[in-house]
């Protein structure tokens, strides 16, 4: 079965979520589609943080972040210590981000990056496992900065 992946944006990416959101239900994935429902302007803080609420909560396995350039929600998202939220512009940011950092949100700027290039982010994205390995302990270090060590 395919994972819930939820979706939000602010007004300027209104559009790009809407086609990733029937391109994600066309690839058999439940969508939770977290807002706006209009193109009237709105703050990316507020969608970023409740998608990441809902990401944390295990609400949804996954989450795509959209605004214009894609930097001011991913740093929304990221307030939340049990989100690590990748900025990505090309499938290989995506598959890293999965690979190595176990992002569990991308995010893409609407303004920034085609509906083809979006679609290919997050099909690598979603295919893309967490290697594990040498990266886990410093996955575990993002959401416990407590554990970071002082550099030498």
């Amino acid at each position: 079965m395919a994972d819930i992946i939820a979706i939000a944006s602010d007004h300027a990416a209104i559009e790009l979520k809407a086609i990733l959101a029937d391109w994600l239900r066309e690839q058999g994935h439940e969508v939770l589609d977290l807002g706006p429902a209009t193109a009237d302007s709105v703050d990316y803080p507020d969608y970023g943080y409740k998608l990441a609420e809902t990401v944390a909560s295990g609400a949804a396995a996954k989450g795509v972040a959209l605004c214009g350039s894609g930097i001011g929600i991913s740093i929304a998202v990221n307030r939340n210590p049990g989100v690590r939220c990748a900025l990505v512009s090309d499938g290989l940011s995506a598959r890293l981000s999965r690979q190595h950092n176990d992002a569990n949100v991308v995010a893409m700027g609407a303004r920034l990056i085609g509906v083809d290039s979006a679609k290919d982010c997050l099909a690598a994205f979603l295919a893309t496992p967490f290697e594990g390995g040498r990266h886990q302990r410093r996955v575990d270090k993002l959401s416990n900065p407590a554990n970071a060590k002082e550099p030498a």
